[in-house]
């Protein structure tokens, strides 16, 4: 049987063309993604940028750190404190103390040079370190230095702090565009800094944190001294490079999953519709003595030998495309700059024998329905096919499709919010669609007559011709429509998921917002008191002033959770611009001891208390107020400006007094908010602008799932579509001796690929359907105003690709064969 079978590999060469490309595009995907995976394992730990020179800094508590029965548990202070005043005094004894402070610097006018600077006073510039390159260091309150050189000495910057001289520029160090102020302008931009840095020995410092924490009644809990590599943390988002790799990983894993998904069912549909047309042929060894277990063992060596070959040639790919994929993420952005493809082994190895197992794992079943083979099949001559389905068929499908709908509704039951999870919304519809895969042999022939039911009408044989080939050939027609299917839903699906999403978030912040207009401050700023008391100043103006903030609460003892929280300044006048989707409770009912929860939390009946830790760490007992629906997940929690201490109002909703003009009212807004980079745009505006905002990275990563997948459609339809036309020889050929000219039968071929085609596009959509109906049914059980969105432009274009490639695949291969002599040979 080996024989045969490295015989059958060499003359059949063509019917494992697909499987051959489909596997080594995997096995190459598979160990790109593992070598980006090692890189990410081996990243190393960024080193400080500000303060590298600094001897020590010295940074107030940033950290809530909670214990439990299970360790500590820890959470980001969304409002880190500052340096305890008892501290910075016993720091002062030891050597030089410097305090840090950063804010945005907005560049106004449309001039040259980035829009976005971030200040700084200029004693800290020491510690990058930064050094003078033209001009000189800022002495008025008016002057700055800046990085880089797209501002000369002697210029004139019109920003949002007023209007600026530079005095001197000294060169960028690349990690930010930085503004340097005196140290006396910057205390009074800023007037809270989080962190010192301190000219002395680490130990000193360190034992002055820990004498100052006996001797103060605030203490220094959570202070942290910073030296060495530690000193990092003491920069602007010192994780960045982990969460970018983190987004890294999700996007490789789920191209990893998907490739594996689809590799698998290109290579089973591959071995399967090869088995069938050659049962003739396996007749015919059974006739001649051959065993069932030689049979299966042919078609796995055969599936072997596909693997070894493809695997091989895939890590050799991957070795030449991970250099590649690296520069390309580290140019669009989705990785630091130092991110290279390191020179693991392991990730080829785990390549490799996926691709084996993938290869035998296809072939499987093929081979069990080979062994199945009688002598009698080499007698076969019927074209139609009497028995699609096999036992084993029917048991998989329906299996799968019985899984996917108990899960489903299990999930609906028990908890909705998690199918709008990306994890969620990418993996299940996985089991659907093999699932309508595997049954696709049972809905071909009615799809088929459905869809055929009028050009079977038309005058002229075509349209007859081609329903009758497509119904009577059910096993072409399913291994053609199959990836079509699984393309079109998986378009669907997880494109039609993140559209339903962002629709049903736009949906409920156009519910929650009754506002006229929304005033926003500047990314990362809030509003200070100078301009909060302009906005007031407006007339027929009725503000509802909010600041961003957090609360952490503990959860079944051991979790610690974080809710955005929005601080009200004045909570009776939050229902005139704000309708909360309320469950239970009133709005009226908050106070400075109160809290507005959403029903995700575990305690959410009005008038409980619940113990949290507010957004500075404070740890307080606030009763519940109110509740919310839980909608998105997006709702958060509300409480009042006085637990949310420090945190600047960064969003004023606006409400129109009686007989106020909107126009008269916005031009006063906008006015109020110029100088300082202020946005004013009407309710719907801001609604919108938070829409267009969501869902960019995702989008990105499921149209990277989308084209891998799409990719091996094109395989399957190529190879299927080659192998099945040239197998139709015969069929082809009494078409011809019986009238029809060459375009004639080339005609029919198009009519038959595209029936194929739509036949597979069609039970893709009613599987993306079922898929966002589920979608639906949450968000209507989480009180989200929002319907299923079907994607139907990604559809349609999706469907128009498949049926271009399934006419290209079919005419190529009759195009040679209409050109042979038209001669039945017996």
């Amino acid at each position: 049987m080996l024989t045969t079978a490295l015989h059958t590999l060499r003359t059949r060469w063509v019917a494992f063309t697909g499987s051959f490309v489909a596997l080594s595009l995997g096995v190459a995907l598979l160990a790109v993604s593992g070598l980006a995976l090692a890189a990410t394992l081996d990243a190393p730990d960024r080193k400080p940028e500000r303060f590298a020179a600094a001897p020590v800094v010295v940074r107030g508590q940033d950290t809530l750190r909670v214990p439990t029965p299970s360790g500590e548990r820890t959470e980001e202070l969304a409002r880190p404190r500052a340096v305890p005043d008892a501290v910075v005094a016993r720091l002062k004894r030891l050597g030089t103390v410097v305090e840090d402070r950063s804010f945005p610097v907005r560049v106004r006018g449309g001039g040259h040079g980035p829009g976005e600077l971030v200040g700084h006073p200029w004693s800290t510039a020491a510690f990058a370190p930064y050094r003078i390159d033209a001009g000189r260091a800022p002495r008025a309150a008016d002057e700055v230095v800046v990085t880089g050189g797209w501002a000369a000495p002697g210029e004139r910057v019109r920003t949002d702090r007023g209007t600026l001289r530079v005095v001197g520029t000294v060169p960028g160090r690349g990690f930010e565009d930085a503004v340097f102020f005196t140290d006396a302008r910057a205390a009074r931009l800023a007037p809270v800094g989080v962190q010192v840095a301190v000219d002395a020995e680490v130990s000193a410092v360190r034992k002055a944190v820990r004498d100052a924490g006996r001797d103060s009644a605030l203490g220094s809990a959570g202070v942290r001294v910073l030296a060495g590599d530690d000193r990092r943390y003491a920069d602007a988002d010192p994780d960045r490079d982990r969460e970018a790799l983190t987004g890294l990983n999700a996007l490789f894993g789920t191209a990893g999953g998907v490739t594996a998904f689809v590799s698998v069912f290109v290579v089973a549909s591959t071995f399967a519709f090869a088995v069938d047309r050659r049962r003739r042929e396996f007749g015919l060894l059974r006739t001649a003595g051959a065993t069932p277990g030689q049979l299966r063992r042919t078609v796995l060596t055969e599936a072997l030998g596909v693997g070894v070959l493809a695997s091989a040639a895939g890590c050799v790919l991957g070795a030449y495309a991970a250099p590649q994929l690296a520069a390309l993420v580290v140019e669009e952005g989705l990785a630091p700059a130092w991110f290279t493809i390191g020179d693991h082994t392991w990730p080829y190895h785990a390549a490799f024998w996926t691709g084996l197992v993938v290869a035998l794992c296809g072939a499987t079943a093929a081979a069990w329905r080979a062994g199945r083979t009688g002598p009698v099949e080499a007698l076969r001559e019927a074209s139609v096919d009497t028995r699609a389905m096999t036992r084993g068929r029917w048991v998989c499908g329906a299996g799968l499709l019985l899984t996917a709908l108990v899960t489903l509704v299990l999930s609906l039951a028990d908890d909705p919010g998690d199918l709008l999870h990306r994890k969620t919304y990418v993996s299940r519809p996985m089991p659907l669609i093999a699932a309508a895969a595997l049954l696709a042999p049972v809905v071909v022939r009615p799809t088929a007559r459905l869809l055929t039911w009028l050009p079977a009408r038309l005058p002229g044989a075509t349209g007859l011709l081609a329903r009758e080939n497509t119904v009577a050939g059910v096993r072409r027609t399913a291994a053609v429509a199959a990836p079509v299917l699984v393309t079109v839903a998986l378009t669907g699906s997880l494109l039609g998921a993140v559209a339903t999403l962002n629709g049903a978030k736009a949906a409920e912040v156009r519910e929650r917002t009754a506002a006229a207009f929304v005033v926003t401050a500047p990314s990362g700023a809030g509003f200070d008191a100078a301009t909060v008391d302009r906005l007031r100043a407006v007339p027929g103006a009725e503000l509802s002033l909010t600041s961003s903030s957090a609360v952490y609460v503990l959860e079944d003892g051991v979790a610690l959770v974080r809710s955005d929280a929005r601080a009200v300044a004045a909570p009776e006048r939050l229902t005139a611009t704000t309708r909360l989707p309320l469950a239970a409770g009133k709005v009226s009912d908050l106070d400075d001891h109160s809290i507005i929860v959403n029903e995700e939390w575990e305690e959410h009946t009005v008038g409980r208390r619940v113990r949290v830790w507010l957004g500075d760490g404070t740890l307080k007992t606030l009763r519940i107020a109110a509740v919310m629906h839980t909608g998105t997940g997006d709702n958060g929690v509300y409480v009042t400006a006085a637990n949310a201490a420090g945190a600047p109002v960064d969003r004023v909703d606006v409400a129109l007094a009686d007989g106020a003009d909107a126009g008269t009212v916005a031009a006063g807004l906008r006015g109020a908010v110029a100088s300082v980079g202020g946005r004013v745009s009407s309710g719907d505006e801001w609604a919108e602008a938070a829409l267009a905002e969501s869902g960019g990275i995702t989008r990105t990563g499921l149209f990277v799932v989308l084209g891998i997948a799409l990719l091996y459609t094109g395989i399957s339809v190529v190879n299927t579509m080659l192998t099945a036309t040239s197998d139709r020889v015969r069929d082809l050929t009494v078409l011809r001796l019986t009238g029809a000219t060459d375009a004639q039968v080339l005609r029919l071929l198009a009519a038959e690929s595209l029936t194929v085609a739509a036949v597979g596009t069609l039970l893709g959509l009613l599987v993306a359907g079922l898929n966002l109906a589920g979608m639906g049914a949450a968000l209507h059980l989480l009180a989200v105003p929002a319907t299923p969105v079907v994607p139907w432009a990604a559809v349609a274009t999706t469907a128009g690709t498949c049926a271009a490639l399934t006419v290209t695949a079919s005419l190529a291969s009759a195009t040679l064969l209409v050109r042979r002599r038209a001669v039945v040979r017996e």
